[in-house]
Formats: structure tokens, sequence, C-alpha cells
């Protein structure tokens, strides 16, 4: 799989990474480890997480695949969004056996939204030298390493980082070699004012990026971008099967059918890479088998001229699209 080098750090990694959001939330350990060691022998290099995905327990689950491969495996996590606490109904959720699920087809829903609630924390993430020193020491603890490559403050915006002490702290850090670098995984909105009014924290930004969005303005910040397929993926499939015309010109431009949503889906994770050619690209999965055909997709070099049309096309009429 192609290759970059990690944002300002000595390491480099792959083009594609595996975000660890969706492991160790519905799913137990095992299972969680099923999917990573897939992205693994896929060929991703590169995994994401943060001390809040999975209840609280990504981080160590990730840490088992690492100690697996510890030699080629580069990692971001996080700081910023408080840790949220452990609930007797994640286990509980977890172990609900499919025959249950068949019999009472709801009870899988109710137990996740009740997990949900009891595990959400409703505080503002804060920026502070105390509170960083210690989800740091938290999640080196939890990955079991002594070395993060890539540190990101968590849903930071611009009116967050007014301490300077905190950025500080994080070129301390560099220097001592605790984190390979630093930057912020924060919302698109969010990104412009922290470039101008934060720049000296944006040495890396991610950030969610698909066809759909404007285009970007170049800067200095390594990116890694996530939600290729956006998060109305199925919303946007359905409205443009509604037209008939666009439907039948795009999959013309393109000489793939972009009725079919697995074709779709396939040119906007692409494009994501594509147009975005010194990016990470973020996915996540529950699926292995899903997890290796992201991989073909990324390495399908004929894919490349079809996911430019469709990008340039979505751009041609993004305001028609906004406004349907």
């Amino acid at each position: 799989m192609q290759t970059l080098p990690l944002a300002d750090t000595t390491r480099r990694t792959t083009r594609l990474g595996f975000g660890c959001s969706s492991i160790m939330g519905a799913i137990g350990r095992r299972d969680s480890l099923r999917l990573l060691e897939a992205a693994y022998d896929a060929g991703i290099r590169h995994f994401d997480v943060a001390p809040a995905y999975g209840y609280g327990e990504a981080e160590s689950c990730l840490c088992d695949l690492i100690h697996r491969h510890p030699a080629d495996i580069t990692v971001t996590s996080k700081y910023g969004i408080p840790l949220a606490k452990r609930s007797p109904l994640i286990r509980l959720g977890r172990h609900v056996t499919r025959p249950l699920i068949q019999l009472l087809p709801g009870i899988k829903q109710r137990l996740a939204q009740a997990a949900n609630t009891a595990t959400h924390n409703p505080d503002r993430p804060t920026f502070t030298v105390a509170q960083a020193k210690a989800s740091l020491e938290r999640s080196l603890t939890a990955l079991r390493i002594q070395h993060i490559d890539l540190w990101l403050l968590h849903e930071a915006t611009a009116v967050d980082l007014t301490d300077d002490s905190l950025l500080h702290f994080l070129n301390q850090q560099v220097k001592q070699g605790t984190i390979g670098s630093f930057g912020i995984g924060s919302d698109s909105s969010k990104i412009p004012a922290l470039l101008a009014e934060r720049p000296a924290y944006c040495r890396t930004l991610q950030y969610d990026w698909s066809v759909l969005s404007p285009a970007i303005t170049p800067t200095n910040s390594f990116r890694i971008h996530h939600r290729a397929l956006t998060t109305r993926f199925r919303t946007f499939h359905a409205a443009f099967l509604q037209q008939k015309d666009r439907t039948n010109r795009w999959s013309k431009a393109t000489n793939i059918d972009l009725t079919i949503p697995d074709n779709l889906a396939a040119l906007m994770l692409k494009a994501a890479l594509v147009m975005n050619p010194a990016s990470i690209i973020l996915f996540s999965s529950k699926s292995p088998l899903h997890i290796h055909e992201n991989v073909r997709i990324a390495e399908d070099r004929t894919l490349e001229a079809p996911a430019i049309a469709l990008y340039q096309l979505i751009q041609a009429e993004r305001d028609q699209l906004t406004s349907e």
C-alpha cells in the first residue's frame, strides 16, 4: 500500500488508516481484535484511537495489536473529550445473544440507547496543561508504549486554546520524545478559525472531508481526513436516485453504474484519496470483508479517473445539490 511521511515526525505510514471508534463499543474484545488484525493483514499500518472510544477501552484493545506487531504500526491518539463513566449496561449490551435479538428485535436498539445515555458525558473538553498531562499518561499506560506518534487535541476550538502554557507543554513533549508531533482533531467548520487564530497548534489537522465538501484552501498543515462517505450517505444516494437525468449523466461520465450504492461509496472513498494525495484517509468498519474491500479500492488505479470525474461533477453542481 502507498505510504507517506506521518506529519512532521520521522516515521512513514500508510495512506489509508483505520479508525478505532468502531471497536469495543457494541462488540467485545475478541471481535474488536479480529477487526484490528483484519486491517493489519490487509496492509493498513496507521491506527487512530482516543481515550473516549469504545467506552474508554479502545486504547487498551489496540495495545494488543501494537505489541503483536511492534515494528511498523503508527498511532494517533487524542486528548480533550472527557472519558465517559463505565456502566453495566455496556457489558450487558455486548453479550446479548443473537437468538434473544431475533425473539425481541427492539432490544438491541434499546440497550444501545441506554448505554449511550449511561456513558454520555455532557461536559465540554477543557484544554489545560494539568489535564493534558494526565490524559497523555493514561493513554501511554493504556497503550503500553512510551511514545505516541501523533497526539491531537480532540474537538478543540480556537476559543479553547488561550493558554500558551499548553502549547509549551506540547512542544516539550515532542522534544522529550513522548509524542512525535501534535495537532487538532475537530469538525471541519472549526478549522478556518483555528488556522487564523491558533496556527501554532495546527501542525496536523484532522477533520471530516468528502466529495461533497468545498475545495480545501492549501495550508502548511499535515491533513488527516475521515467520513469520506459523509454521515448521510444513504440520504445522498436516495436523493441521487430521484434525479434520473443526473444519475444517467454521472454514470456515463464515470463509466460506472452509480445507481448501485457500493459503486458510489467506492468512488467517494477513492476520491478522498486521489483529491488529498498528501493526506491520510481514515475509515471505520465492523466487517473484515469491508476492510479488505476498502484496501482493494485504495490500491485500484483504474478507479482514479472515475473518482476525479465524480468530484468534478459534484463541485460543478454543488449549488443544485445543496438546494435539493
